[in-house]
């Protein structure tokens, strides 16, 4: 079976765009991996509507990319914590690699906005693609990509 002759309907691509594909989805993830927590501080940051941020963030904890923590601030009401779970975590090469597409392709001239480094060595971090033995830096010409198992046939 080659990859025209298989169904898209299952594509692992198209499953994860289904969750987080939306707008402000990923702004979201990524606020949410460099500490932001509180509604009112995405809110605030991202200049969303409640109502946007309310779905946004109930559909990203119904997923199970996020987890909410309750906390109270002295003489207010108990309120949520957003804070990614393992789930969310596992998004933060995805946010990566689109932050290194961005700064390729649509960053500023002026540099990164935001530098991201080791911080054992204090070298820039980037992402690469490597295989199971560990042969890192791999590109398209590198690999061959077929149907697997799960595909389905077209039609």
């Amino acid at each position: 079976m080659e990859w025209l002759e298989t169904s898209t309907e299952n594509c692992p691509v198209q499953r994860t765009l289904d969750v987080v594909g939306e707008k402000w989805t990923l702004q979201i993830l990524r606020d949410a991996a460099n500490g932001v927590r509180r509604f009112e501080d995405f809110r605030r940051h991202m200049g969303l509507s409640e109502a946007v941020l309310s779905d946004r963030l109930r559909k990203l904890t119904a997923a199970g990319i996020l987890t909410t923590v309750p906390y109270r601030e002295p003489g207010s009401r108990a309120r949520n914590e957003y804070r990614l779970t393992r789930k969310g975590w596992d998004l933060w090469p995805v946010l990566m690699a689109l932050g290194q597409w961005g700064e390729t392709y649509a960053g500023e001239p002026e540099g990164p906005v935001l530098d991201i480094r080791h911080s054992d060595c204090g070298a820039p971090v980037r992402v690469v693609v490597e295989c199971c033995e560990e042969h890192t830096a791999l590109t398209p010409r590198d690999v061959v990509a077929r149907p697997g198992p799960g595909a389905r046939r077209l039609g």
